[in-house]
């Protein structure tokens, strides 16, 4: 591989962006339809927040497997078979009456969706040379967002227009025509690459428990379940409902704030890559750095007497964007202390963290709403709305006690290997007068 990446590796990333676009599309369609699936599955808070919730939970539980078989059976594989079993998804639920078929078909959307995004990361690695790969993995998280920006407007415009059968008939089209483009133009690396090795069962059980005991690993996992689970409860279901029911605002504007949560993510993504990529060993500080301004936010909006103004829900957003970009950091500790023929089982397992905190925070957040408010109705109180929220601080102690355990292993290693980490404030002086950052 040259030092600089070629033509030919943007024109490769492009191609898997787009499949992971379009797989957040997918994935984020249900919650912009949210009360329209309660009208017309005639189900509860819970029973459309079981939607999400099992979609989410098979996607983190096909994780591990996914990178396994990403490993073994390459991207272009993987992104493909994607692409075709999400397209399934939606047409079973454009067709769909009633509740279990609805929820067998988000089953086949979350199925899809895991194994696409870890398996682009690789095409990242792969392609792309080490100090560019952060960079390029957060323009990936972040420009894959625009998904579901399509998913707040066009799909949203298509479903107020025509109807459910005709919106989610639309979207299983699109991800048959995204399935055609990976098969002609997606590339698993460039040529020259070795071929994956196949594997023993034996082997395999080591390579997993390898990737496990590296600190690097569970590090990761513990930064992208501390940093996504906020923004991705956000913006998949409870977010539109809380602004517009809890806070009264219009759709319009509602879905005007969900955009900002993507685009301020597009923006803040790449200044968190080239921050992972110059200061490798202080990537901590900004784990923590989002998720101090992330929960203080939400302290500030759920103990505000009566609805939040809009400036402090624009704020709220703002902050909630770069949830997102601050989770690809645990993909950058993956990436950094594994090998490449763990990269996929590495990724996996990073991949696990948000996605089981996001899952049992929707969960959570549609038990206590219906709680909050009987008869089932969907007039949700915004004191409903807060209670419900609350359930976000259990996770971000949990994920803040992962980040902190693990940091220290890294941290004790790297002594043992003669590298002390300098006070922050010393090492930032140091590097801008074009010193070390150690001692």
């Amino acid at each position: 591989m040259t030092d600089r990446p070629t033509r030919r590796a943007y024109a490769v990333w492009l191609v898997g962006l787009l499949a992971y676009a379009v797989a957040v599309f997918h994935r984020s369609s249900l919650g912009v339809a949210a009360v329209e699936a309660q009208e017309r599955f005639s189900a509860g808070a819970s029973a459309v927040s079981l939607f999400l919730v099992l979609q989410l939970a098979v996607y983190a539980a096909l994780q591990v497997p996914v990178g396994v078989a990403l490993d073994r059976f390459g991207s272009r594989r993987m992104i493909l078979a994607g692409a075709v079993t999400m397209a399934a998804g939606q047409l079973v639920l454009a067709l769909a009456d009633d509740v279990p078929t609805a929820v067998a078909a988000r089953v086949l959307v979350g199925a899809g969706d895991a194994m696409t995004f870890i398996s682009v990361l690789r095409v990242v690695s792969l392609w792309f040379p080490g100090r560019t790969a952060p960079l390029v993995t957060q323009l990936t998280g972040i420009l894959g967002q625009i998904g579901s920006v399509v998913a707040a407007y066009p799909l949203v415009a298509l479903l107020h227009g025509t109807s459910w059968q005709a919106t989610f008939l639309g979207a299983a089209a699109t991800g048959l025509l995204v399935s055609v483009l990976v098969l002609v133009a997606l590339q698993d690396a460039p040529d020259g690459t070795p071929e994956p090795a196949t594997v023993g069962l034996a082997e395999l059980r080591r390579t997993l428990a390898a990737t496990w005991r590296e600190p690097g690993t569970r590090i990761g996992l513990y930064t992208h379940l501390v940093t996504q689970f906020s923004g991705t409860v956000f913006a998949l279901l409870w977010g539109y409902p809380f602004l517009t029911v809890g806070e009264g605002l219009s759709p319009g504007t509602a879905a005007a704030l969900l955009t900002l949560l993507v685009l301020v993510g597009m923006a803040v993504g790449p200044l968190l890559g080239r921050l992972c990529g110059r200061w490798p060993l202080r990537r901590s500080v900004l784990v923590l750095g989002i998720l101090a301004l992330t929960a203080t936010t939400w302290t500030v909006v759920l103990l505000w007497p009566g609805r939040a103004p809009l400036a402090l829900l624009i704020a709220l957003v703002v902050v909630l964007g770069t949830n997102g970009p601050g989770s690809m950091i645990g993909f950058d500790y993956a990436r950094t202390e594994n090998p490449v023929e763990r990269m996929g089982s590495a990724s996996g397992v990073v991949n696990v963290g948000g996605f089981v905190a996001s899952l049992l925070t929707i969960l959570a957040i549609g038990a206590v709403l219906d709680l909050r408010t009987p008869g089932g109705s969907t007039d949700y109180s915004l004191d409903a709305f807060r209670a419900a929220f609350a359930v976000q601080y259990v996770f971000w102690a949990i994920g803040l006690f992962g980040v902190l355990r693990h940091r220290r292993e890294l941290r004790a290693r790297l002594a043992r290997d003669g590298v002390v980490l300098a006070p922050l404030h010393v090492a930032v002086g140091a590097r801008l007068r074009g010193g070390s950052a150690y001692r």
